[in-house]
């Protein structure tokens, strides 16, 4: 039997920390915490990645902010909430796509850096610029297709 990095012999189950997760889910339940997934999620991924899940629920409250100042009724609210939801399952498709795109540049060995100057030395502050402008985008263009506080409500995206 081969012995993980962890200690944890290959083949057998850590059951102590399985039995622990589902008491704890048990209790989120009993507890009635909203979003019992996204603590379990938030417990065994890195920071790197579920900094992400952050950030959107910092423009998920940004949005919903600005629907209270707005005094949106909950007809506009949906149309909101649907645009948003849309426009970030564009973006993570567009992630996917791209992340597609870059493997096969890899595959093929080839590298942008060469042809490209930017490549060569990115800087850490472009991601910022960038995060901002997604955010506006989230943000500005759902809140721009609020509709008319008399239109109908549409289906709903979200649970």
């Amino acid at each position: 039997m081969a012995i993980l990095s962890r200690g944890i012999v290959q083949g057998q189950m850590a059951w102590p920390l399985i039995i622990t997760g589902m008491l704890m889910g048990v209790a989120f339940i009993l507890m009635q915490v909203k979003s019992p997934m996204l603590v379990s999620v938030g417990m065994y991924l890195p920071i790197e990645t579920t900094f992400a899940i952050f950030v959107g629920g910092l423009i998920k409250g940004a949005v919903d902010l600005f629907n209270e100042k707005k005094k949106h009724n909950e007809a506009q609210k949906v149309r909101v909430e649907n645009t948003g939801v849309l426009l970030a399952s564009g973006l993570i498709a567009g992630e996917a796509l791209m992340g597609l795109l870059i493997a096969i540049f890899a595959v093929f060995d080839i590298f942008l850096y060469k042809h490209f100057v930017f490549f060569q030395k990115p800087t850490f502050y472009i991601s910022f610029v960038i995060l901002a402008i997604i955010a506006y985008v989230l943000i500005r263009f759902p809140l721009k297709n609020a509709g008319k506080p008399d239109e109908p409500a549409p289906p709903a995206a979200g649970m």
